[in-house]
């Protein structure tokens, strides 16, 4: 019962230092901090357990070791104290504890070898090195043997022993001839891993006296050679003859030839064997095999598969090589040796043990006075270590007593340290396989707060990003850390905010409010102490416009855009990169601001093209994929298989689609017979297809290429393919497009398409041209022709149906019967002319022709139509005649009547009709006389106005050019204008057909006056001419006016009404600019000013009106815009306002009578150039 009490007393104890571990003292890697305290010794570096050392060189044991104070060394040899002082060869480095043995000069290393152990002691501990074993390497010489000749019958076995001196480290085997050729191996000739030589088989050509093994000492760098081994191999033909020379002929006897034999195993030998191997060693396990043929050798594991990744063949599958073996590796091995004959097996159990290796190894443990502590040490292996402790490196159990400290297994507990507790501890882990030494120390100080962090430093995070700001700190006992805000503020608490163990704060998502001051303070019971240290939040870094995917065909240009955006305080810093790496050196990658160009584009710039934008503080990137595009390389290795007599098949590899798909083949041919260099098309298949049947002609010597096509384009051609000549054959068609057309009236010429050359499908290419009369009983007229494509017969009556056929043939044949054609005989003028011609006048200007068709006997030919000759005769208007000129009009086919357009009115015309066909036209029939009715005149050829006075105006005018008709009288109508361009009354005069001026009396003075004119016959009214003139004014007002105009008076009147002009405008101009609109701009865009209009300073006359119905008389009052034309919203309802309700004339040819002009349509007038410009008066009155 105390037992177990004991036990559950000692598992609880240990629970709860285990717990109390936890709060031992990390200490900050700080250089400043370790130089100030107090450390017991720690080994840094130390030479390997098992050294081995080149003899010839010195022999350097290394020992390195940290620790304040600095510690000091001494060394055990063999388990006793080595007194370095004593042996003038050994020296210890300054400040340091390896040991340098001078071999050089006149030391022997094996007077040193054994078992070394370094110790570095100070104040607080003392800390060991493991056990170095120390042993030179050697290299001997083989011992001398006398080596037999090997005399071996071709097919058996064969096994050299190499038997290398036993060396340290082991030497590297390998077989050489005298030339240090290395040996060739194969799965029949390999070296085991004992380094002997084995055959499988011997073979005559492994007959050689220089078989020669060496063993190359690395460590020593040297290489050893065993003596040649010389080996006769007997083949079974030279043994027969050897015996067959020294035996009677009675003897029978003779070497049997070679056997085959099943395999059996050199090595390993029996069925079975062993293996142990070390846990992460490498496992080699060998089965080499003799027997003819050579055998091939397999390896399993009995109950499990082979571990997969760890497991490698060499050797031709000879050796399994199975590394970082475990102890599941454990285990039955089967290597299958099998050839033809047989097969044989041998089975490895393999058992891994292990050496002790690190569950758990012993920690530095830093802890304040009066607190508790635990040392753990666990280790594994196979069998299981056994644990064992030392302090400072003496056995704990005869270490001097730490009441602290007790002893649990595997673990020490400390409990209420003091300050003398410090020590370093040693676990020392071993087993029958090795050993592991571990030193931990136990440190054990009082230390007031310390914070490493320096002071007021700066940190910066992107806005959104965790922020850490960093308090480092140490002091024994731990300090307890506290945050604040501000110089002021109160201490940080609260889930915003995330408190480390190691001091540091955390803010999960800075905020721009997050800028400012922060203090850390660190306090124990030995004191307190403080730090400030500053942050500032950042605008992220972003790519507002990212590159984008771009497909580009080759030799194009290309440009990915990168543009970005970041704190103004950041300085950014952009690298692109191509799939993960550096661009090209190519001067063709231009790097911008915000954009990479790549210009001139390869197939090898195809890619991921990353954007890398780079501050001190983050980092975004943006990729895009460039694909380049281009037109399909050619197809290759064309094929022609399953060749028949009309057909074959065609396939071939298609060439890289340069990221463009496929999408077709196209393939074409090339008749090496006939058309030589010159390819046509054949056909067309789909992507996909890589194989196509192709239909053949005979008699062609075919070469096929084929042109891949994609989205960019075709493709250059394919190597032609091999040629294939195809057989004769009778002609598979006839020519085509026969046609029979007489070239004379008594001939038919007969022409044809000519088959192509490999339409002939054969030599002796000919046509069989063949004809008959159409519906007369006649045989059959033949001749065959040269290969020509047209033939003429002569003596045929004229225009005569024949049946035409031409039929194909060559030296093999006919080809099938050809279908027949009709054709005519050649054309001879028609014979009659049309009868019963007749003419109806439609109006003025058009006519309508009827007449009889001819017979079609008298046509001779193919009717083609009819033609109309007509042509004006004179005009009845003027009785006089002109130059006759001959107008054509032709109706195709069998029309019998027609449309005579474009006739002037009030004139006489003849006609005649005449048929045509293919030779020409026939006789005319007799003219037909037709007269066209009066229709309106044109406008008169001028109007002038003379000779003004006071009140009146001389008006002369010109007759029209085309009457049309018989004038029956002019009419004149005219209208004042006033200084504000309104249109007075209209006043309409008659005037007879036979009159040319008129004197107009009763007119105002100093008025001006616009002129309508035109012509009428009984149709009606022809187009008008318009005119403008001015009656001259009184000369006591012209005087008087002069006068004021030299009046100062005047002359100061103007000048203010200039000047208020020039302000209002400046008004109006700046109230414009600022966007408002005023009174006087409205009112002109509602109401034209029309005293504003410019006046002509070259005639005196006022400006033209270009409205479309100037023409027309004006209401008193009216307005016309001051641009001098008329808006289509004021025209559309001012046509009867101004003209009186009478409605607009037109023009001959429909257009409407357009402008108020001071010019006339022919010639200006007269009466315009000495009018006189508008007084000053006039002038200031339009002011008003």
């Amino acid at each position: 019962m105390m037992k177990k009490k004991s036990i559950s007393a000692s598992k609880a104890s240990l629970v709860f230092f285990l717990c109390q571990m936890i709060s031992a003292l990390d200490v900050p890697l700080d250089s400043k901090l370790l130089e100030e305290l107090s450390q017991p010794p720690t080994i840094t570096q130390q030479s390997p357990k098992d050294y081995i050392v080149d003899p010839r060189e010195n022999i350097v044991i290394q020992c390195e070791a940290k620790g304040k104070p600095p510690p000091s060394f001494s060394w055990t040899r063999n388990g006793t104290h080595f007194d370095i002082d004593k042996d003038e060869q050994v020296t210890m480095k300054p400040n340091s504890g390896t040991l340098v043995i001078n071999i050089m000069n006149g030391g022997k290393a094996e007077a040193y070898e054994g078992v070394y152990q370094c110790t570095a002691r100070n104040e607080r501990g003392a800390a060991i090195s493991n056990n170095i074993v120390i042993r030179p390497s050697r290299s001997p010489l083989w011992t001398k043997e006398k080596l037999e000749p090997n005399q071996v019958r071709e097919g058996d076995s064969l096994v050299l022993h190499c038997r290398p001196p036993v060396g340290l480290p082991p030497p590297i085997i390998f077989w050489m001839d005298n030339a240090f050729q290395r040996l060739p191996q194969s799965e029949r000739v390999s070296q085991g891993l004992n380094g002997d030589l084995y055959f499988s088989n011997v073979q005559p050509e492994d007959t050689r006296e220089d078989y020669i093994c060496y063993a190359r000492f690395n460590h020593t760098q040297t290489i050893q050679q065993k003596q040649p081994i010389s080996v006769k191999v007997f083949s079974m033909d030279s043994l027969n003859d050897t015996i067959a020379a020294n035996l009677s002929d009675t003897d029978i006897y003779g070497a049997k030839p070679v056997t085959e034999r099943p395999p059996i195993l050199l090595t390993p030998t029996g069925t079975t064997s062993n293996k142990v191997e070390l846990r992460g060693n490498v496992l080699l396990l060998e089965c080499i095999a003799a027997g003819l043929p050579t055998p091939v050798i397999r390896w399993i594991k009995e109950g499990g598969e082979l571990p997969a990744n760890r497991t490698f063949f060499e050797n031709f599958k000879k050796t399994l090589k199975i590394i970082d073996v475990s102890e599941a590796d454990s285990g039955n091995y089967k290597c299958i040796a099998r050839n033809i004959l047989g097969s044989t097996h041998h089975v490895i159990s393999v058992t891994v043990k292990a050496a002790p290796y690190w569950i758990t190894a012993p920690r530095n443990l830093v802890l304040s006075p009066g607190e508790d502590g635990t040392l753990i040490c666990r280790a594994n292996g196979n069998p299981k270590p056994s644990i064992s402790w030392l302090a400072n490196g003496v056995p704990i159990a005869i270490a001097p007593e730490d009441p602290s400290r007790k002893v649990d297994g595997d673990t020490i507990i400390f409990s209420a340290v003091q300050e003398r507790s410090s020590a370093v501890y040693q676990c020392n882990a071993s087993n029958e396989y090795g050993y592991l030494l571990a030193n931990a120390f136990v440190n054990v100080l009082a230390e007031p707060p310390r914070i490493l962090t320096p002071a007021n430093k700066l940190y910066q995070v992107i806005l959104d990003s965790p922020a850490l700001i960093d308090c480092a700190y140490f002091g024994s006992p731990k300090p307890e850390i506290e945050w604040f805000k501000g110089v002021k503020g109160s201490i940080l608490r609260g889930n915003e905010y995330v408190f480390h163990d190691n001091g540091t704060l955390e803010i999960p998502v800075a905020q721009k409010d997050s800028t400012g001051t922060y203090t850390c303070v660190a306090r124990n019971e030995l004191g307190k102490i403080q730090n400030e240290v500053q942050l500032e939040v950042k605008d992220p870094t972003m790519i507002i416009k990212q590159p984008e995917y771009k497909v580009i065909q080759r030799y194009g240009h290309v440009s990915f855009e990168c543009i970005i955006k970041h704190d103004s305080t950041l300085i950014p810093t952009v690298i692109w990169l191509k799939d993960n790496d550096e661009l090209p050196d190519d001067e063709r990658f231009l790097v911008g601001k915000d954009n990479l160009t790549i210009m001139n584009v390869t197939d090898k710039d195809d890619g991921t093209y990353t954007c890398i934008v780079n501050t001190t503080l983050d980092s975004v990137s943006a990729s895009a994929v460039l694909t380049v595009v281009a037109r399909p390389n050619p197809p290759f290795d064309l094929e022609l298989t399953g060749q028949l007599e009309r057909s074959i098949e065609l396939s071939w590899i298609p060439g890289d689609e340069n990221n463009s798909p496929i999408t077709s083949f196209v393939i074409e041919y090339e008749d090496g017979l006939h058309e030589p260099g010159v390819w046509h098309y054949q056909t067309e298949v789909p992507g996909s297809q890589t194989t196509v049947q192709l239909k053949l002609s005979p008699y062609v010597n075919y070469s096929f290429r084929v042109i891949a096509v994609n989205e960019i384009g075709r493709s250059q051609p394919s190597e032609p393919s091999e040629q294939y000549l195809t057989k004769s054959a009778n002609p598979d068609e006839n020519p085509s497009n026969v046609q029979g057309i007489g070239s004379e009236p008594d001939n038919l010429v007969i022409t044809w398409e000519s088959l192509k050359g490999f339409q002939s499908n054969g030599p002796g290419l000919q046509y069989k041209v063949s004809w008959r009369q159409k519906d007369v009983d006649d045989e059959w007229t033949s001749v065959v022709v040269a290969n020509v494509s047209k033939y003429i017969v002569s003596g045929t009556p004229t225009f005569v149906p024949y049946e035409i056929k031409v039929q194909a043939l060559n030296d093999l044949g006919y080809a099938p019967e050809p279908s027949e054609v009709i054709g005519h005989s050649g054309e001879d003028l028609p014979m009659v002319a049309p009868g019963n011609v007749q003419v109806h006048v439609i109006n003025s200007t058009l006519a309508k022709v009827h007449w009889d068709p001819v017979p079609l006997k008298s046509v001779r030919g193919h009717l083609q139509g009819y033609k109309v000759y007509y042509w004006k005769v004179q005009s009845l208007s003027r009785r006089s005649k002109r130059h006759i000129e001959k107008k054509i009009l032709t109706f195709r086919g069998n029309k019998t009547f027609g449309m005579l357009p474009g006739l002037e009115p009030y004139s006489s015309y003849k006609l005649n009709v005449r048929v045509v066909n293919g030779k020409g036209e026939g006789p005319a029939s007799p003219d037909k006389v037709f007269k066209t009715p009066e229709g309106v005149p044109s406008s008169p050829s001028f109007l002038k106005i003379t000779n003004p006075t006071l009140d009146s105006l001389t008006l002369e005018w010109g007759s029209p050019t085309h009457p049309n008709g018989v004038l029956i009288s002019y009419i004149l109508k005219f209208q004042p204008i006033n200084n504000t361009h309104e249109l007075g009354p209209l006043v309409e005069i008659r005037i007879p057909a036979n009159e040319s001026s008129l004197i107009l009396k009763n007119l105002n003075y100093s008025t001006r006056y616009k002129f309508y004119f035109n012509a009428q016959t009984s149709v009606g009214s022809g187009s008008q001419i318009t005119e403008e003139a001015v009656t001259i004014m009184d000369e006591a007002m012209a005087s008087r006016q002069v006068d004021i105009a030299t009046q100062g008076w005047f002359i100061g009147l103007m000048c203010a009404v200039a000047l208020l002009i020039l302000i209002l405008l400046i008004v109006c101009f700046i109230r414009r600019n600022k966007g408002g609109k005023y009174p006087v701009k409205e009112k002109e865009d509602a109401h034209a000013d029309p005293e504003i209009q410019p006046m002509k300073e070259d005639d005196g006359t006022f400006g033209e009106y270009s409205d479309a119905e100037d023409h027309k008389p004006l209401k008193k009052g009216s307005r016309t815009p001051s641009d001098r034309t008329v808006k289509k919203e004021d025209s559309d309802d001012s046509l009867v306002d101004y003209g009186e309700g009478v409605n607009g004339q037109f023009n001959e040819d429909g257009s409407f009578i357009g402008q108020y002009s001071g010019k006339k349509e022919k010639e200006p007038a007269e009466g315009n150039e000495s009018s006189e410009a508008p007084s000053p008066v006039n002038a200031m009155n339009s002011f008003v």
